[in-house]
């Protein structure tokens, strides 16, 4: 994907909160050029139509994360090291840009639209193979087991997370949870660390 300019970054970032508010259909690039305060033929010069510009706003949202894992893969620290610095990376990302992520369960994985999350899914493919070299790190010291589904280490990180945001108001009102930043302190405090042990109790080598 080219890099962006401040106009359409603008302009994704406006789409980004109006999608998730209202929805993908419930929005029009009408709505967005007004909310953006730009012209309704710039918005369509920029992007072309709405399904191209929601393409635009998940790559843009999520290719940066390849950097962020090439920078931690060059690390000197050890592969346990790596992969809780790994656990901590996605799901403070997710947790932060939660309108994205949301968009994206909704409206990507609707098999009635033509967007094209090919750009996505090589981010996706690009990001798993730096995984799965933090993982045959930690078995070349054989602190990792052999058997690893690397595939399958995303799924169960954010799919943990996924679970717990998805059902928001029922551990808000079994854990006292009253406001945005007491979910955001029981992610950084409690579920990010436990995601971390269940991780690792996959990965250890018991023979070790």
């Amino acid at each position: 994907m080219t890099e962006l300019n401040e106009k359409q970054v603008q302009i994704l970032l406006v789409a980004e909160k109006l999608f998730a508010e209202k929805g993908f259909d419930g929005t029009s690039i009408r709505d967005i050029s007004r909310e953006a305060k730009i012209n309704i033929a710039m918005v369509s010069y920029y992007f072309g139509s709405k399904d191209k510009m929601l393409e635009a706003l998940i790559v843009w949202r999520t290719s940066d994360m390849a950097l962020q894992l090439e920078n931690l893969l060059k690390m000197q620290v050890d592969p346990w090291e790596k992969m809780e610095r790994l656990i901590d990376l996605y799901i403070t990302r997710v947790n932060k840009n939660r309108c994205i992520y949301k968009i994206i369960h909704s409206e990507v994985l609707n098999t009635h639209r033509s967007i094209n999350i090919q750009q996505f899914n090589e981010v996706k493919l690009r990001n798993l193979g730096m995984i799965r070299q933090i993982v045959e790190e930690g078995q070349k010291t054989g602190q990792f087991r052999n058997d690893i589904p690397v595939e399958l280490l995303p799924t169960t990180v954010l799919g943990t997370y996924f679970h717990f945001h998805n059902t928001r108001p029922f551990y808000e009102d079994m854990l006292n949870l009253k406001s945005d930043r007491d979910f955001d302190n029981y992610v950084k405090n409690n579920l990010i660390p436990y995601i971390k042990q269940v991780i690792k109790a996959l990965l250890k080598n018991e023979n070790q």
